[in-house]
């Protein structure tokens, strides 16, 4: 009983992407630490107020990951057999009401902010149900939507401490470009999925040739921020890491056109998400 109890609880987990969670409370912290807020960082622990924006979204994160798996399934039971099957310990009524009970969570604890978070985060939860069940289908705009959807949480932050620095928004562009290929590289990986359940996603409109073409062009367009950022703003020993950016990325392209089956873009999409994770820890360089 325990076992499977415990069994469960890895599933549910896995279906709210736990990890990604905790990532991005992470990045929220840091953030406000080292860039939006210019108290100590004991204050900023003991906020309340930003410790609900956090936890309003990062509950309403969880849900969107809960629908996105539930309009998901049949499409992962080919690309990810495995985690779909973890997935799949917890039954489907049992995802519906837990995502329907995170999302009242997420709008009462916003409560505890202003009324603005409340509307903030109401729209954002209807965002993801709308991606999840429509906006994803839909060629390229999909890929637009998830990254918007996934840096949004970020702006709340932003808003909270009433700090609009161009720098700011120029790092936001470089992490929506990022994340916007990383989910290019994605619709690579899952093609065979995708094919079967008519998702029309751009290797499986256009072909894979063109779809490493659209990524060449995103990585490229990168360099657009991370060259503003390091010449026109002061971002202290931040300016390192992006330079190692430069390099990685240029790797990572020659990876990507060296790249032809389904373990091989696995592996380009978990390069892209070690430099999201270590560019989170990077922060802390702007001090």
């Amino acid at each position: 009983m325990k076992k499977i109890t415990l069994l469960k609880i890895v599933s549910l987990f896995s279906v709210v992407r736990g990890y990604n969670i905790i990532m991005v409370c992470i990045a929220q912290y840091l953030a406000a630490i080292f860039v939006l807020s210019h108290n100590p960082w004991h204050t900023i622990l003991q906020d309340l107020s930003l410790l609900m924006l956090v936890t309003a979204g990062a509950l309403a994160i969880a849900g969107g990951y809960i629908i996105n798996s539930f309009y998901d399934k049949d499409k992962d039971l080919i690309n990810k057999p495995t985690k779909t099957m973890i997935d799949h310990l917890v039954s489907q009524n049992t995802k519906i009401t837990l995502y329907f009970l995170l999302n009242i969570l997420s709008v009462i604890v916003a409560s505890y902010v202003s009324f603005r978070a409340v509307i903030f985060f109401s729209a954002y939860i209807f965002s993801m149900w709308l991606y999840s069940h429509r906006i994803k289908k839909i060629l390229l705009w999909g890929n637009i939507t998830s990254a918007i959807l996934s840096i949004i949480p970020f702006f709340a932050v932003f808003v909270y401490y009433r700090n609009f620095q161009k720098v700011i928004f120029v790092h936001a562009i470089l992490i929506f470009l990022l994340i916007l290929i990383k989910q290019l590289v994605k619709d690579l990986q899952n093609i065979k999925g995708d094919l079967t359940h008519n998702y029309a996603t751009i290797p499986v409109v256009h072909g894979e040739t063109t779809a490493k073409k659209l990524i060449s062009i995103g990585v490229f367009t990168c360099y657009l921020p991370i060259t503003l950022l390091i010449y026109h703003f002061k971002i202290g020993n931040l300016k390192y890491f992006l330079l190692f950016l430069i390099f990685y990325l240029l790797f990572f392209l020659l990876m990507l056109w060296k790249s032809t089956s389904q373990k091989q873009y696995i592996h380009l999409h978990t390069l892209l998400k070690i430099i999201l994770v270590a560019g989170v820890f990077s922060v802390i360089l702007t001090r």
